[in-house]
């Protein structure tokens, strides 16, 4: 008999504040940290993707007064695979209608501080959409395990 492991899902409400990023990142910390196909390389790359994705989530609904609404995270892991969904309610926008940024080796691209979080989730993640929902964005990572990283840390 095989035993088969059933995908974990954990939701987990955050206050539009950025000093409390830092408890999504320990969160998806542990959930990396407990599947032994990621290794620590891999679990950086999560950690930094939900860290971008929380702020942009909270630094919207700060920027549009929704400071009482808070940011929702679901994360679900299952066998090499994690699956963040990170979701504000700061009434949206079109990530295609951001102005694109000049390539990382143009001397022009250190004159841009800010708005490369979303270069980095889709640089980072293995699939990531954005969607509109009723009154925000969802943004959704899939991240899965590198092959040859299945030695336990």
């Amino acid at each position: 008999m095989e035993l088969q492991r059933t995908p974990e899902v954990i939701d987990l409400e955050i206050p539009a504040r950025a000093e409390v990023v830092s408890v999504a990142r320990l969160v998806i910390g542990a959930i990396v940290a407990a599947d032994p196909a990621f290794d620590d390389d891999r679990a950086a790359d999560v950690r930094l993707a939900i860290s971008e994705a929380c702020t942009n989530a909270i630094q919207a609904q700060i920027s549009s007064n929704h400071l009482t609404t808070p940011v929702t995270m679901r994360c679900s892991s299952h066998e090499g695979t994690v699956t963040v969904e990170v979701i504000d309610h700061a009434g949206g926008f079109d990530p295609e209608s951001l102005e694109p940024h000049p390539e990382v080796t143009d001397p022009a691209r250190l004159d841009h501080e800010r708005g490369l979080g979303i270069p980095l989730l889709r640089m980072l993640s293995d699939e990531v959409s954005f969607n509109r929902t009723a009154d925000g964005t969802s943004v959704v990572m899939h991240f899965m395990a590198r092959p040859g990283s299945t030695e336990p840390r």
